[in-house]
């Protein structure tokens, strides 16, 4: 999905090096505080899906149901696990689901095998293996690559962290400019938020088979952007020294 539309176009800044007026009653010069640059500053981030959903589909067809059972349980999907847990996938990412049933004059099994996967190069290798040992005995899915709620979380609060801190970055180089130094912010505000592309956690995969591997993880990739608002105080002349460093 493509990037929505830059915003229009807006101040980059407002700088008022007017001082506060004195407080009734008060002698001698006005004081410094009260001096504010009002800057606005936006940032946009994304983050890969951290983790990939794999079903694997298997089955049998035998005249006797003991001998059905075990070629699809006792062989094929016992190896499958095993194969899972020597790379390293924990026992509590792999769901099983078993179907048995009547086909005419034959007894049908069926099983489908979900592993979750947090790590894409163990994906690969685990089904590379499968494909190479079982063959057309097995069907493997395209992985279907999703964000789980904490890392769309962790992506929301990087996207505003980096947005304040242009923001600051924008008031210091304005600040600058007019020979002031950047004091304290007096006001941080969130102003616009936006999230576009990225799949939350979903059994539904919309993608097309023909898709390659990094196609998949690009259009599963999210995307966040921000825009904040900033008062800071201006504390005085810069320091010529510092500004030298």
């Amino acid at each position: 999905m493509a990037p929505p539309a830059p915003p229009p176009s807006r101040v980059f800044a407002e700088l008022d090096l007017a001082p506060a007026a004195a407080p009734a009653g008060h002698v001698g010069p006005p004081a410094l505080p009260g001096r504010e640059v009002h800057v606005s500053g936006s940032a946009e981030l994304s983050a890969r899906p951290d983790r990939a959903r794999v079903s694997l589909r298997l089955g049998s067809r035998k005249e006797a149901a003991v001998a059905a059972r075990s070629s699809v349980v006792s062989r094929r999907l016992q190896y499958i696990a095993h194969s899972a847990r020597l790379r390293g996938v924990p026992e509590e990412n792999m769901t099983v689901t078993e179907d048995f049933s009547r086909v005419e004059n034959t007894y049908q099994m069926e099983a489908e095998v979900c592993i979750v996967f947090s790590d894409f190069g163990k994906m690969q290798n685990v089904c590379n293996l499968l494909i190479e040992k079982l063959g057309t005995s097995i069907t493997i899915n395209p992985p279907h690559f999703y964000h789980t709620p904490e890392a769309i979380d962790t992506l929301r609060r990087q996207v505003c962290v980096t947005a304040v801190g242009n923001t600051r970055r924008k008031a210091q180089e304005v600040c600058r400019l007019f020979g002031q130094a950047l004091g304290k912010p007096l006001l941080i505000k969130e102003e616009e938020t936006k999230e576009w592309g990225g799949h939350i956690d979903s059994h539904l995969s919309h993608s097309a088979d023909s898709q390659t591997l990094q196609e998949r993880i690009q259009n599963a990739t999210a995307y966040a952007s921000c825009r904040v608002f900033a008062v800071f105080e201006i504390k005085g002349k810069e320091n010529r020294r510092n500004k030298l460093l």
